[in-house]
């Protein structure tokens, strides 16, 4: 399995696989992935929409009911979730600090509960008095520091973020990204980033993993990644990126097609019938990419 460190991992995953039987049908919508999460490492695991990064994500904490899961954890890290929509996930009936104390073990009462809860949302940058108000009383950023505090109770060493900016606005989205990643450097944490966002990839991640239709099809340290992309998938997630210095008429770049679904992955390399450069041999290849091999005579 290609690692992100020689030093042992935090976490590592090996050939993870994920199958629903669904009125007799099979779907597998995670098949053989493998990563590795090194301590007080930055990590982000990008693809569409439907290609499994998600599911992943939450089979790493035991959080997938129903399912057929093979594959091996190495590793037993303390994991914590902050989840895309905090409007969702927070109780709209119950104060903020009594959410936050469910996850305090041992459990605390009185002033010294009091005083950690104070600690926790001073942590995400919340003022005094913020335990005692309700969700709909907070800004959607303001829940999400909540959501992250309620991570922090547990003192994880693994905190994973899945799509953590989704409902927020672009300058809120910068400051919890910021947050996050001051908060895992003054904690010496790892963060694991599910996103389809490049741009956050790009400024917040040493280490890449890019997920299609239920496989990893490129990984790397971000640098390489981004300005050497191999695969034709990671080609053309960077090809869509909007530029900045773009003529105001230029048309948006984007991947024809859509991710197929788990039931009915393509043979060969499955992003084969989106491919600008795929030839007949890719629908049979067992390579990844035949495509990305013919290109520089390596596989991602």
């Amino acid at each position: 399995m290609n690692g992100c460190s020689p030093k042992s991992p935090l976490l590592a995953v090996e050939n993870l696989r994920i199958a629903f039987r669904l009125e007799g049908r099979l779907s597998v919508p995670v098949r053989g992935v493998s990563f590795a999460i090194p301590e007080n490492a930055r990590v982000a695991l990008v693809g569409e929409s439907g290609c499994g990064k998600s599911l992943t994500a939450l089979a790493l904490g035991g959080l997938v009911d129903r399912a057929e899961i093979t594959g091996r954890l190495v590793g037993s890290p303390r994991l914590a979730y902050v989840f895309q929509n905090p409007m969702q996930s927070l109780n709209p009936v119950l104060r903020v600090g009594r959410q936050i104390a469910e996850g305090l073990h041992p459990p605390l009462r009185g002033a010294a509960l009091d005083a950690r809860l104070d600690a926790l949302l001073a942590s995400v940058d919340l003022p005094a008095g913020t335990a005692r108000k309700y969700p709909c009383e907070l800004s959607g950023g303001q829940q999400q520091r909540v959501m992250i505090a309620m991570a922090l109770a547990q003192e994880p060493d693994l905190l994973i973020a899945d799509e953590p900016t989704t409902a927020l606005d672009v300058t809120t989205q910068r400051d919890v990204l910021d947050l996050i990643a001051r908060i895992a450097d003054a904690r010496k944490m790892s963060v694991l980033f599910i996103t389809h966002n490049l741009g956050l990839v790009a400024r917040y991640a040493a280490f890449v993993h890019v997920m299609y239709a239920g496989e990893i099809v490129e990984r790397g340290p971000v640098p390489d990644v981004l300005v050497h992309p191999r695969h034709p998938y990671t080609q053309g997630l960077l090809a869509a990126v909007p530029r900045l210095d773009a003529p105001k008429d230029a048309p948006l770049a984007d991947i024809p097609g859509t991710v197929p679904p788990p039931w009915a992955w393509p043979s060969g390399c499955a992003f084969h019938p989106r491919c600008p450069q795929a030839r007949p041999d890719c629908a049979t290849s067992s390579e990844p990419c035949a495509a990305a091999r013919r290109s520089n005579g390596k596989r991602p």
